[in-house]
């Protein structure tokens, strides 16, 4: 159901609010750069500091601008079950094509928490469910045979994998045929060549075109061209989480020309080192 390149949008922002007219106009940039979907209120986004109103506008708008152009999955996960179902019932009702769900964070559920938080919530919604599996960010892990137990039911239908391991994503192939979306760009490639199906990236907030090129050359068994334009891409991939993501990202939009807004704290600037070493970085491949 969801394949290529899909960005995880990062949040603009001026004056304290979300500037919507800024995110309409990202979101036009990167449908007509290609794209293969968009996921709003992701870790990308800023969603942790987000209030409920702003997390269900930011994703309201993104549907508007997309108006069905490309698939929207919202990010709606939380470390609450009650809270993570009231968000995605929301994305639901306002046209979310699915639902991005993270690990529960900080309390760290056992694997049948997890079966269960995530059961609980498709259960209650009738869009697709994307899990996703970030050990670094959430302090837990789903197992591959956890995944497999979710697959099983009807509306969980891919994982976005984040745990930096070419073995998990082979386990989770060998156990099941549920969508398997890198959630690492540098490991888009190695991921399709064991099955993957593209990637929620990080990256193509700024090059949709070209994270929609290695994606469609993976997708067309073209790894030798995909091979290239993953080498190519690789100091990009790496430079943008020199520091905490999103904050090179938005600081390289900015350099860019598409000022998306300060961050919110406690994300803050980059290191003066850092922040020479990207521009150095956007110079050296031609996007400054």
């Amino acid at each position: 159901m969801f394949q290529g390149a899909i960005t995880a949008l990062v949040t603009p922002f001026r004056d304290g609010a979300v500037d919507e007219q800024r995110l309409r106009a990202n979101v036009e940039d990167q449908i007509a750069k290609g794209i293969d979907g968009l996921v709003p209120c992701g870790t990308t986004g800023e969603s942790p500091t987000l209030t409920h109103e702003e997390h269900r506008r930011v994703i309201e708008v993104v549907i508007d601008a997309a108006a069905g152009r490309v698939p929207v999955i919202a990010g709606t996960g939380s470390n609450s079950t009650a809270e993570a179902l009231s968000l995605t019932k929301h994305a639901a009702t306002i046209g979310a094509t699915a639902s991005l769900q993270v690990n529960p964070y900080y309390n760290k559920p056992t694997q049948e928490g997890l079966y269960r938080h995530f059961t609980a919530i498709a259960d209650a919604v009738d869009i697709p469910l994307v899990l996703y599996n970030i050990p670094g960010r959430s302090a837990v892990a789903m197992t591959a045979a956890t995944i497999a137990r979710l697959n099983a039911h009807g509306n969980i239908v891919a994982v976005k994998e984040a745990t930096g391991s070419l073995d998990m994503a082979s386990e989770i192939a060998n156990l099941c045929d549920i969508t398997i979306l890198s959630g690492d760009d540098s490991l888009t490639l190695p991921l399709m060549s064991v099955g993957g199906k593209g990637v929620i990236s990080v990256l193509s907030n700024i090059i949709p075109d070209r994270i929609k090129q290695l994606t469609a050359l993976g997708l067309a068994g073209d790894f030798t061209g995909a091979c290239k334009v993953h080498l190519e891409l690789f100091p990009l991939f790496k430079g943008m989480f020199v520091e905490t993501n999103p904050i090179p990202v938005k600081t390289a939009m900015k350099m860019m020309g598409n000022d998306t807004g300060d961050l919110r704290l406690p994300l803050c600037e980059m290191e003066p080192g850092n922040l020479a070493g990207l521009e150095a970085l956007l110079k050296k491949h031609g996007l400054l």
